[in-house]
């Protein structure tokens, strides 16, 4: 019940807010006003540690709507059929910056999304790009201390940056859409989102396939140049919040329509590349977009933390229908992502209005910081019991799979996957326009002129090396820029690679 009343966290009112407790007039104040320390006490721990990536983010609830029909593919209810809707809720974000960095910073954007399903909570945690830097999570803490600060200075380094990428060539991909235009997208209504990993479906049939998400912006694209960037963050360092906050408030919704990509086990086999390497992609060509539905975001939460700062989001939160693949980097976040949620939220985060299933959960998880038993009183707290009636249903069992082998070892470089220039090089010359390539080099030359330190030349040649590889003229006209002068060995050495 909601009163006007002024009260304590316990709900006691009381009047002296304004002034605190003394002995006398201009004396000191007592310990005894326990409203002053009530007060303090939760001021100091009104945050929670904030996102080791992801931290600086927007967030809005929504409706997703089945438009499309793709029973064939999954038996997950929500695509059941045509016309079913469903409620969800999306966080945009910024990778490698703190909550008060800049919303127009050169970097990836998160692209998570929370549907609310009959079937549980599907989380479908993805970025603004259709491929990632590295291909195995064993790498992930490495590269992302790339992408924060130095030990000593606590200062942005482009040195380690570059340092980190010219070592590891399979980044190249990401590194071409990160220094392009698609790495100042301009806010978040207008740039697509991608699961990026393959994530199979399996039908009624118990059959399955491998697929990718691509949720295309109906907005369309649109980009800051490095220069704009630059600029809106002196002018507004919170522009992409500014944008989401004012379209939704105004009722221009943003909306994206869902497509999947298909492949089967025969064709994953056949594929020249490892389908489930994160660093590729599948081409369009070969494998089609098939339209799914439509995503709508059209409600600010009332209360930012309590939703956007409070939400979690992990891959591994599944529906009957849809799951994973022997993505590497897939299965690290199975794992990281649910275990920094308890960390940093708590291990009933799962409790709270932003990320609990609006239909029945029914399991015997029990107590930890902030525990709410409102959905399960004193029911028993082990399984099997004589007391409730839960039971398990057959309908939901897992798909079963034989393995591609049984060797057990650290599969690190097998060399038909260590192609990691042609899909970068085809990405400059048939994905890109003209423009787009001169912004790109020239956004690379701006970040690579502050590689400092003694070991400058060695990083910037062996970064040059991969540009050289994925194509001749963009290695060129990078080095040119450099003022990097190409003698004939690193040239027929990249040739040969």
């Amino acid at each position: 019940m909601s009163s006007n009343k002024l009260t304590s966290s316990s709900g006691a009112p009381y009047f002296e807010h304004q002034d605190s407790q003394t002995v006398g007039a201009r004396g000191p104040v007592l310990l005894q006003d326990f409203m002053l320390q009530e007060n303090l006490a939760h001021f100091v721990r009104e945050r929670i540690p904030e996102r080791v990536v992801h931290a600086k983010g927007s967030g809005a609830y929504g409706k997703f709507t089945v438009t499309h029909d793709i029973s064939k593919y999954t038996k997950a209810k929500l695509f059941s059929t045509v016309g079913n809707e469903c409620k969800m809720f999306a966080r945009f974000s910024t990778v490698g910056g703190e909550k008060g960095s800049a919303d127009t910073e050169r970097d990836p954007r998160g692209f998570a999304l929370k549907f609310y399903t009959e079937d549980g909570n599907w989380d479908l945690v993805g970025n603004n790009t259709p491929v990632f830097f590295i291909k195995d999570a064993k790498k992930f803490p490495d590269f992302i201390h790339t992408q924060k600060r130095l030990p000593k200075t606590n200062l942005k380094s482009a040195t380690m940056k570059w340092d980190f990428w010219s070592l590891n060539p399979e980044s190249l991909h990401q590194v071409l859409i990160l220094m392009s235009d698609r790495g100042t997208p301009y806010g978040y209504r207008h740039m697509h989102g991608f699961g990026s990993h393959t994530f199979s479906m399996i039908n009624a049939a118990n059959e399955r396939v491998w697929v990718k998400f691509h949720f295309k912006a109906k907005q369309g694209i649109k980009n800051f140049t490095d220069d704009e960037a630059a600029k809106m963050k002196g002018e507004n360092p919170d522009f992409s919040q500014d944008d989401l906050v004012n379209a939704i408030e105004n009722g221009d919704f943003p909306k994206w329509t869902l497509f999947i990509q298909v492949m089967t086990d025969e064709q994953a086999q056949e594929f020249r590349w490892n389908p489930f390497d994160v660093t590729k992609v599948w081409f369009q060509a070969e494998f089609p977009l098939i339209e799914v539905g439509e995503m709508e975001l059209n409600k600010i939460p009332d209360n930012f933390f309590a939703h956007v700062e409070q939400a979690t989001f992990s891959p591994s939160n599944f529906i009957s229908g849809i799951s994973f693949s022997p993505d590497k980097m897939l299965q690290g976040r199975l794992f990281s992502y649910p275990d920094a949620h308890r960390y940093r939220v708590g291990v009933n985060a799962s409790q709270l209005e932003v990320n609990r299933c609006p239909f029945a959960v029914t399991n015997y998880q029990r107590d930890g910081a902030l525990a709410n038993a409102d959905q399960y009183g004193d029911a028993p707290n082990y399984h099997p019991n004589s007391f409730d009636e839960i039971t398990t249903d057959p309908d939901y069992k897992s798909f079963e799979y034989d393995l591609d082998s049984n060797r057990v070892a650290y599969f690190n470089r097998n060399q038909e996957e260590d192609d990691h220039y042609t899909q970068p090089g085809l990405l400059y010359t048939k994905a890109m326009k003209q423009e787009n390539r001169e912004a790109l080099i020239q956004n690379i030359i701006a970040s690579m002129k502050d590689i400092s330190g003694p070991k400058r030349e060695e990083i910037i040649n062996r970064q040059l090396c991969h540009f050289f590889r994925a194509n001749i003229e963009l290695g060129m006209k990078i080095a040119m820029g450099l003022q990097i002068n190409i003698d004939s060995n690193m040239m027929s050495h990249t040739i040969e690679h």
